[in-house]
């Protein structure tokens, strides 16, 4: 089970990632278990010496008691102390970077978030590789008609 953030290669240029567990609640583990998550809007942020994951959508489990459920709520992030400090660190040095969420995925019995640590692509780098991508498409499209014939 795999829950992927689409948006990632297209929007920004992945530098290193990081695979942290996440502290959840027993209706968004079963809401996990049937793939209902997204994560095109999400980021994460540190507030103090905790990561947090923010804007991360798991939608409620339809079996559940979910009156005061929110579907968008913050959830801690868990890593080592040392991993902390070391991402802590390589964003420090560097302002343009950020982290979000890659893919959420089970590792056993236990939920883990790989996160990626990103720099935002420009609008013109974003259609360059777009562009490139068409072109190689339609040169493998033609190739395959030359050859059919």
């Amino acid at each position: 089970m795999q829950i992927v953030n689409k948006n990632l290669r297209r929007e920004y240029e992945v530098i290193d990632k990081i695979e942290a567990g996440i502290s959840l609640l027993g209706c968004e583990v079963k809401s996990l278990r049937d793939g209902r998550a997204h994560l095109n809007h999400a980021y994460a942020k540190f507030v103090g010496n905790r990561l947090i994951l923010v804007s991360a959508d798991i939608s409620p489990y339809k079996f559940a008691n979910n009156t005061n459920y929110d579907p968008r709520r913050s959830r801690d992030l868990l890593l080592k102390k040392s991993e902390i400090i070391k991402v802590k660190t390589k964003i420090a040095g560097n302002r343009n970077l950020t982290l979000v969420p890659a893919r959420i995925y089970t590792k056993g019995s236990l939920f883990k978030l790989e996160i990626a640590l990103v720099a935002g692509k420009k609008l013109w780098e974003r259609k360059r590789v777009e562009q490139s991508a068409d072109l190689k498409r339609q040169t493998q499209k033609e190739l395959k008609e030359y050859l059919k014939k």
